[in-house]
């Protein structure tokens, strides 16, 4: 094993192995719809991209190099470079009527005023953790943070980080569950 375990699971993932498939599914999938949804701005087509994203991977999972990086940033590439090409490929969609110019497209109050409810609802649950816990989780999942860096910032060892962040990853569901 490297000290890339994305590495390690598309080399998998090239020998046909489906488990680590599942594996590579599980570890990269959240951080690849983020970078799909943050180009396409659409649940529906950042899911639909996603899929195409793994599609393309277990079948060019053997072209990986780890020689020119890591595999968490060969994954965002390729998804990267199929949202923007999905975007290219969308039609224009400008009107003569100047209508789409006028369209608020601001959040109503109701949906507003939801996603603040669920706003408190995280930030309480967050609170529920330890704060070098907490913070951990911020770095991950909000900032982007390696577990490497994240297990340096709070000098505890790699696999330590790991099991913290896995550990306050399922509080923080049991806790968004209730």
């Amino acid at each position: 094993m490297s000290d890339d375990p994305i590495a390690d699971l598309l080399a998998g993932c090239a020998a046909a192995d489906r488990a680590a498939f599942r594996t590579l599914y599980r570890d990269s999938s959240a951080k690849l719809m983020g970078v799909l949804l943050r180009i396409l701005k659409e649940r529906a087509e950042a899911e639909d991209a996603l899929q195409e994203v793994y599609t393309r991977v277990w079948l060019r999972a053997g072209r990986y190099d780890p020689a020119k990086g890591r595999g968490m940033t060969w994954l965002i590439a390729i998804a990267r470079n199929l949202a923007i090409d999905r975007l290219r490929a969308r039609p224009a969609t400008s009107s003569d009527d100047g209508l789409d110019l006028v369209q608020d497209s601001t959040p109503r109050a109701e949906t507003r005023l939801i996603a603040l409810g669920e706003a408190r609802r995280v930030s309480d649950c967050f609170a529920t953790l330890e704060p070098d816990r907490a913070d951990a989780v911020r770095g991950a999942y909000l900032t982007g943070l390696s577990y490497i860096e994240l297990a340096a910032r709070h000098a505890v060892p790699l696999n330590t980080m790991r099991t913290w962040l896995r550990r306050s990853l399922l509080r923080l569901k049991e806790c968004l569950d209730q």
